[in-house]
């Protein structure tokens, strides 16, 4: 029995109807077809057409031929809150060739050449969102149907988290049906914004579950009157929501882990190859953040200092310098246990297969050129002051999606690892920030309007 079989056999005996055949955009948003499960093989030989210049960012226009989406068997995911349909996550073709402006096409571009090397990446994403309603007048506001979630630092708090229970403990029975080892839940830094952890595995399969996470966030959310957002910022007063990764690299043919090392003189448990990879990281960290924190939104939670822009709570528990330590969450990059790196900055509006492909990138280049990261802080960064940490020499991640952009535009080794998509992305960007740039806002008619 070929896997086809095996497939129909599965289909029919899950009594699956329906299937999605699924890809995303430049964004990181998914994209569908509905098909029915008789319909397998066509999905699978030929694919699911699309219409490319119906999508952003698919390098193509309206005279362009079909992008055809081939579904990845390996990928079926019944929909638990739909039980006659199942997801396929699809890798684009056009004319019969893998289309490389396809994100999932380009991860797997990017990874392959990695495992040419030697190496696999390992990856765990935790994405973070929050839950909000719309009030009549349009204007957004913390999910609380008890009205107990209002403190300034609701983090872990029973009675905050209470209300959400059955809305976190459906996403986590859904979740461990599919198999993903979801390990725990709980409240986050701001009202109304929570975080669900599952065990971590190869980029491309945690590229393919943070897109369907995605999906199931959206659906399962409405059951309880809530938009389950995963937008960086979405209240300016309050912690934004993050998509950490937890990465380490390993043998292509072992598996065991290449970033622990017991006698490491920074005893902080990493070998040099976790430091250069942390090199090349730090290195292309600018140009990264472009497609790490790929929104405008996305800079209004990666923002310096503390003080008066602080959120309630206190603390952005997003570093916004260039550096690594130890257990310390006041760090770009945090040392999580022997050889388990976790980057803080990353946001949870961007797109994972772009995130991931380029952070391998950035990595193997320090690998390539032994690049050192230098010595880790083991302070509190929030406690120095800007001048501080530009007299030590520390790099400042962008303030603003026109500087990462910017900053994009100038390293090759990013762009190359984006492929086709650069162009593309780095032309987006520009006209997404020049939109946003032209926008009067209600702060500035309020600071202004009788000012002068």
């Amino acid at each position: 029995m070929n896997d086809r079989d095996a497939m129909r056999q599965r289909l029919k005996r899950d009594g699956i109807e329906f299937l999605l055949v699924q890809f995303v955009d430049i964004h990181g948003a998914a994209k569908v077809k509905m098909v029915p499960a008789s319909c397998l093989d066509d999905v699978v030989e030929a694919g699911a057409g699309f219409a490319g210049g119906a999508v952003w960012g698919a390098g193509q226009g309206p005279h362009s031929h079909d992008m055809m989406a081939r579904a990845d068997l390996s990928t079926c995911t019944p929909l638990p809150w739909m039980p006659n349909t199942a997801r396929f996550a699809a890798d684009l073709y056009v004319d019969g060739k893998p289309h490389p402006f396809c994100p999932r096409v380009n991860l797997k571009r990017v990874l392959a050449e990695l495992r040419r090397k030697g190496y696999v990446f390992n990856a765990g994403m935790e994405p973070e969102h929050f839950l909000v309603v719309r009030k009549p007048d349009g204007s957004l506001a913390p999910w609380d149907p008890d009205a107990v979630d209002g403190l300034a630092k609701p983090c872990y708090d029973y009675r905050s988290m209470a209300p959400a229970m059955a809305y976190l403990q459906e996403v986590t029975t859904t979740l461990n049906q599919l198999g993903w080892g979801v390990y725990q839940a709980d409240h986050e830094d701001a009202n109304a914004q929570f975080e669900i952890n599952f065990q971590y595995t190869d980029a491309l399969t945690t590229a393919d579950r943070i897109t369907f996470f995605k999906m199931t966030t959206s659906q399962l959310a409405k059951k309880y009157g809530a938009i389950a957002t995963h937008m960086a910022k979405p209240f300016s007063d309050r912690t934004g929501s993050g998509l950490h990764v937890h990465y380490h690299l390993a043998d292509a043919e072992t598996g065991k882990s290449l970033f622990e090392d017991a006698a490491d003189r920074r005893s902080l448990g990493c070998s040099a190859t976790a430091y250069h990879f942390l090199g090349g990281v730090f290195r292309h960290a600018r140009a990264l953040c472009a497609v790490t924190s790929p929104t405008v939104n996305c800079y209004k939670r990666l923002q310096l200092g503390t003080g008066l822009l602080s959120p309630r709570s206190g603390f952005t528990w997003t570093p916004a310098f260039i550096t690594y330590g130890d257990n310390n969450r006041t760090q770009m990059v945090r040392t999580a246990g022997p050889g388990h790196f976790e980057d803080r900055t990353v946001s949870a509006g961007c797109n994972p297969y772009l995130a991931l492909a380029v952070y391998v990138a950035a990595g193997l280049d320090g690998i390539e050129h032994k690049l050192d990261p230098g010595e880790p802080n083991l302070g509190n960064m929030y406690e120095h002051s800007l001048a501080e940490i530009r007299s030590k020499g520390i790099g400042i991640l962008p303030q603003s999606l026109y500087e990462a952009i910017e900053e994009l535009r100038k390293d090759e080794v990013v762009k190359a690892a984006l492929g086709p998509i650069a162009d593309e992305f780095i032309e987006l960007k520009s006209r997404e920030w020049t939109a946003y740039h032209r926008q009067v806002t209600q702060w500035e008619v309020d600071q202004y309007l009788t000012f002068f």
